[in-house]
């Protein structure tokens, strides 16, 4: 659920991709307070891919960016 493909990300619209990287950090934040609160480090895996998720639209988000300059 949360690894989107790069080509589905260059679809979406800036402002989608804004509201997912903040939902995202969201998620993010809640997975690593479960991880340190229990100790078990079964979640590590889901946050990798949410960091990568985050980094790839964020990537995007600077190419456009970079693009309208």
């Amino acid at each position: 659920m949360f690894e989107i493909k790069i080509k589905d990300i260059r679809a979406m619209q800036e402002n989608a991709l804004k509201t997912k990287v903040g939902e995202l950090n969201l998620e993010l934040a809640i997975e690593k307070r479960k991880v340190a609160a229990t100790g078990v480090s079964s979640k590590v895996v889901k946050i990798r891919e949410m960091k990568k998720t985050i980094a790839r639209i964020k990537t995007v988000l600077n190419e456009r960016g970079a693009e309208k300059k």
